[in-house]
């Protein structure tokens, strides 16, 4: 677990500071959350030295704290593959115990054969739909980015809206893909002006204002008429079983 410290000085040597526009919820219309930090956990796809994914992670932390999220990066670095562990496994538990933590996620992954990583893929199937009585990924937010070493493609990022809808979570419209992110980052592994930094600036910006939307309200949107439907059939099943309502009748 990384909880993400922003440099004290120069942090954003791309961003035009007088451009930008923080998101609150009270610009949405929520004054009474204002005061409340989004709580965001960024996941990247790779275990390398001088990872591109992680670079690009770690721009994404830094725009978040900026507009006033608590951010935390996992790293990745002795996971375990899926089944090859139990689930109390210190990593699988700390990986868990962020998304509960969490209002929203960014998923950053490198393409490798036209797909997501393995290393990225593994940390989404340690997530479990339900947790008990919970279901640690419904309603939350989520932004996904990718870097390419050629030209730029969006099947990893495509791959992961698909993995975010099945775990019903809410996936942001705006997007990042960096091609050739070789080129992209400086020696001080910081990325350069583009307009692929502006871009990760606007979906970090629309995150942000998606969870602010969305936050306290999660039970609410995800509430379902055919889960009311089955629960109540279960109570009324319940009901007459523990009222002996069950029993046949004898013949007299």
């Amino acid at each position: 677990m990384s909880e993400f410290d922003m440099d004290s000085v120069d942090t954003f040597p791309a961003l035009d500071l007088s451009l930008m526009d923080m998101p609150s919820a009270e610009k949405l219309g929520f004054p009474d959350g204002s005061n409340i930090k989004p709580r965001i956990l960024l996941i990247y796809g790779s275990t390398r030295e001088r990872s591109f994914s992680r670079l690009l992670t770690h721009e994404a932390a830094r725009l978040l704290q900026q507009m006033g999220a608590e951010t935390v990066i996992f790293d990745p670095s002795g996971l375990p593959l899926p089944d090859d562990a139990p689930v109390d496994h210190p990593k699988v538990q700390e990986l868990r115990d962020l998304v509960l933590w969490s209002d929203g996620q960014v998923w950053c992954s490198p393409e490798r054969h036209g797909a997501m990583s393995a290393v990225f893929k593994a940390q989404i199937d340690w997530i479990p739909l339900t947790m008990g009585a919970v279901r640690p990924t419904q309603g939350k937010t989520l932004a996904v980015m990718q870097v390419c070493g050629g030209s730029q493609s969006f099947n990893a990022v495509n791959q992961m809206r698909v993995l975010g809808r099945w775990m019903r979570m809410l996936t942001i419209p705006n997007q990042s893909s960096v091609p050739k992110a070789y080129l992209e980052f400086d020696e001080a592994d910081r990325m350069k002006p583009s307009p692929y930094y502006d871009r990760v600036v606007d979906v970090m910006e629309e995150l942000v204002k998606f969870t602010l939307l969305v936050r306290g309200r999660e039970s609410y949107l995800v509430d379902r008429y055919s889960e009311r439907k089955e629960s109540a059939a279960s109570q009324l099943v319940a009901g007459v079983v523990s009222t002996g309502g069950g029993q046949g009748c004898r013949a007299g």
